[in-house]
This record gives C-alpha cells, sequence and structure tokens, in this order.
C-alpha cells in the first residue's frame, strides 16, 4: 500500500509539472492525490498505525477488542482529523484575505493604486506597479494580489509585448513579496501555524533576500521597455448603486483592512489563536465598516452581487481547493514514515541544507513551488528531534521554493495567471524572463547564506 500512495505522489508531481501541455487541471489532481491517498492508507490502517502511533492507540483501544472499525475511528479521531485541521486552517486563511480584498476592490479602494502610478515613462510605471505588487502581496494572498495589479496593468497597456514584460515583473514581485512574510504566502502561513518560525523573525530573515529578488530582474526587465508606453487611462469605474463611498470613506476601509492584516501577527502573540481567526475577526469588522458606509443605498443587497473578474473568482477557488488536496496527500504520505526515510537518505547523502534549497528551487520551477514546499517541509518535525524554532532550513525552503517558482512561468499560480490572462508562452517566458529571475535568485540566496552565516548567528 505504501508503495501505491508513494506512486500517486509521484504520478501526481508528473501531472503537475505537465499540466501546461495536457490541460489537466492541478487543483483536480491535488484533490485526487489527496481523497484517494486516505482511502488507500485506510485499506491497511493497523499496519500503518501499529507502526507509526502504537502507544496513543493502545491506550485508546483501553479495555475495547481491537477490530478493523476500532482502527478506521482511531485514524479518522487522531490521525485524519490532524490534517484536515491544518488544511481547514491555510483555506479559511486564504478565503477571508480574498474576501477582504473583495470588499476593498468593490468599493474602489484599489483606485488610488492606478491614480498613484498614472504615467507614460515606462521606469516609473514598472516600478510603481511592481513596488505596490510587491507590499499588497506581503499582506494579501500573492495569487489574489497578482490577479488584481494584472488586471489593472492589462487595462492600462496597450502594448501586448510591454504587457508580457510588465506582466512578468509583476508575477515576480507578488513571488517574492509574498514569501518574506508569514501572511502574504501559504507556505508562511504553514510555517507559522506550526511553529517552526516567528513572524519578526521570520521577516528579518528573508525581508532582505525577497527584496533583492524582485529588484534584479525588475531593473533587467526595465533596460527591455522604450522610454514610453503605450497607455490609455480610463476614469474610475462607474459603480452605480453598489456603492457611493468619497475618498475618506475609502481611505478608512483601505487602512481598516489592510491595518488589520498588519494586526494578525500580534493577535496571534497575545492570543495564540490559529492566524485565521484573526483573518476572519479583520473580515467582520470590514464588512460592519462596509454596511455602515453603504446604509443609505436604495440596492445595498447589490453590494454582494456585484460583478468581480471572474478570473479573481475562479482562480481563488482553484488555489483553496489545490492547497487543501495537496496538504491532505502530504499527511497521508507522512502517515505511511515515507518522509522520515527520505529525510534519513538526505541527512546521509546531502546533509547540507543549502544544497537542498537549490534543489527545491529548481524543482519548484518544474513542479509546482507550493507542492515541492510542502513536500520539503513534511521531511522534518519542528522541535526535539527535528529542526528547532526559526530553524535556517525553514527559511530556506521558504524563499528558494516561491522564488524558484518564478523560474518558469509554469512553476507558480501567478505564473499560470500571467499565461492565461497575457497568453505568455513558456518559450517566450525562458528566453526574457528566466535568467533574470535566476540571476535575482542567485543574489538573494547569497545574501540570505550571508545572513544566516555572519549575521543573525
Amino acid at each position: 500500500m505504501t508503495l501505491i500512495i508513494v506512486t500517486m505522489l509521484l504520478l501526481a508531481y508528473l501531472l503537475i509539472a505537465t499540466g501546461h501541455l495536457t490541460g489537466v487541471n492541478k487543483a483536480a489532481i491535488a484533490m485526487f492525490l489527496g481523497t484517494i491517498g486516505w482511502v488507500v492508507y485506510v485499506c491497511w490502517g493497523a499496519d500503518y498505525v501499529m507502526a507509526q502511533h502504537p502507544a496513543e492507540y493502545i491506550e485508546w483501544l483501553g479495555n475495547n477488542e481491537h477490530s478493523s472499525d476500532i482502527v478506521k475511528w482511531f485514524i479518522y479521531d487522531h490521525v485524519f482529523l490532524k490534517y484536515v485541521g491544518k488544511a481547514a486552517a491555510i483555506v479559511l486563511f486564504l478565503l477571508a484575505t480574498m474576501s477582504i480584498v473583495e470588499l476593498l476592490s468593490n468599493n474602489g479602494c484599489f483606485d488610488f493604486i492606478t491614480e498613484w502610478i498614472r504615467t507614460r515613462s515606462s521606469k516609473r510605471l514598472l516600478w510603481s506597479i511592481t513596488a505596490v505588487t510587491f507590499a499588497l502581496s506581503a499582506n494579501l494572498d500573492n495569487l489574489t494580489t497578482a490577479t488584481m495589479m494584472l488586471v489593472i496593468m492589462h487595462n492600462i497597456l496597450q502594448n501586448s509585448r510591454q504587457r508580457m514584460y510588465v506582466g512578468s515583473a509583476i508575477v515576480v514581485a507578488a513571488c517574492c513579496g509574498g514569501c518574506f512574510t508569514v501572511i502574504g504566502d501559504p507556505i508562511g502561513l504553514i510555517l507559522w501555524g506550526n511553529g517552526a518560525v516567528t513572524a519578526t523573525r521570520f521577516s528579518a530573515y528573508l525581508g532582505i533576500p525577497a527584496l533583492l529578488a524582485w529588484v534584479v530582474p525588475t531593473y533587467l526587465v526595465s533596460r527591455e521597455l522604450p522610454d514610453r508606453l503605450d497607455t490609455a487611462w480610463s476614469p474610475s469605474p462607474y459603480r452605480g448603486d453598489a456603492t457611493r463611498l468619497n475618498r475618506w470613506q475609502r481611505v478608512v476601509m483601505l487602512i481598516v483592512g489592510i491595518g488589520g492584516l498588519w494586526f494578525i501577527p500580534t493577535f496571534h502573540n497575545i492570543t495564540r489563536l490559529a492566524p485565521f481567526l484573526g483573518a476572519l475577526c479583520v473580515l467582520s469588522v470590514l464588512w460592519v465598516v462596509n454596511e455602515a458606509f453603504n446604509r443609505k443605498l436604495i440596492n445595498a443587497d447589490q453590494t454582494t452581487g456585484r460583478r468581480v473578474p471572474m478570473s479573481l473568482q475562479y482562480g481563488v477557488l482553484q488555489q483553496v481547493l489545490f492547497v487543501t488536496g495537496i496538504m491532505l496527500g502530504m499527511g497521508v504520505v507522512t502517515e505511511t514514515g515515507v518522509w522520515a526515510d527520505v529525510a534519513d537518505w538526505f541527512d546521509a547523502y546531502i546533509p547540507d541544507i543549502w544544497l537542498i534549497g537549490i534543489l527545491a528551487g529548481f524543482l519548484s520551477s518544474i513542479v509546482d513551488s507550493f507542492t515541492i514546499a510542502i513536500s520539503n517541509l513534511s521531511l522534518y518535525s519542528v522541535g526535539a528531534g527535528g529542526v528547532m524554532t526559526n530553524g535556517a532550513y525553514w527559511g530556506i525552503i521558504a524563499y528558494t521554493t516561491a522564488i524558484g517558482g518564478c523560474l518558469l512561468s509554469v512553476g507558480s499560480v501567478c505564473g499560470l495567471a500571467l499565461m492565461r490572462a497575457e497568453h505568455v508562452s513558456l518559450g517566450w517566458y525562458i528566453k526574457h524572463m528566466t535568467p533574470k529571475v535566476l540571476l535575482g535568485f542567485l543574489i538573494g540566496y547569497i545574501v540570505l547564506w550571508v545572513e544566516v552565516n555572519f549575521v543573525m548567528l
């Protein structure tokens, strides 16, 4: 049964890596792995339980007689639900941040971005739009941020070649910005929730490397663009009876939404409750503010039915299903003991965590950044007998998989969103973006090595 589960995992890797060729949605692959994997596990559950959880099972069994049904109940209560809870915590956080973005977007709170970047200068527009992307993705889900900024960029730039360059820079900025905070990327959120990192230390380690990984390719992209861009600036969209917020009300909502997300690490440190609860709290407050500001609308119920970009809705839904499937799938592989064997092999033959990080980065560009990151995080536990809290390994994997996923356009969900939105081919991306991203990746990685070994001892 272990061989079957491992074969399913390797097949899932292959299908995810070739999804852009086969057309098979990787969210469907992940869900198949996460569901069928546990079905196969339960079929041989007694052996797995006695191998991985003998003491807990005997204690739980008590005076009851051992049977296959008893084993299944133990797996459900003490094994399966643990991984469901971890997946649900990430999914609820993503849903909360997605809803926050939608509330802010529907009320015109992001119209300030278009006003701020209004220019025909290629360098100013490129740096402005990627800087906003970098900052927002550090607080919001990077896929949501990238999709929103790609929509804004598409409405501004008229030349398709220029959109491909600027869109690629947006994807890199979103992945770099998301990787250096614990709430900007699902991997950071998982590490934080598992107690592997603390929010302040994590950002201190990865802040400068992530910044360099964004700045270097963005500078190189700016040299490919003409001095003036073909732009078309339209007035702020008319939203009819959906919202009538003035500027100060939109500023208040923006402060409540983004400022509330900044408060989540403090909320977690004070209460020790799951981060998604803080995100839901921010969403509830923002929702109340939205209702108060729009209370005079005749058709206030239309607020929830307004048209938003379908790419945003569909993309985030796929991301949620993908994260759920991958986390459940990695959970069942962990329970077979395979990851422990792989970790022992690494310790014996590739004991250098920096080499492991480089390999993870390159694999992320081919398979998928989240999948490879979760695979590497599953190798070791946190604390005694594993990697200690704030250990260098966690930051290395978070950095290399996030930035490595940008080496190819198929390595991250943001890159796939770019390919769909601007029809960017893999060949074009490899020729025009991969060398630039690789240079930034390596420079940031060197700085991270210096920080770990000489600065933050």
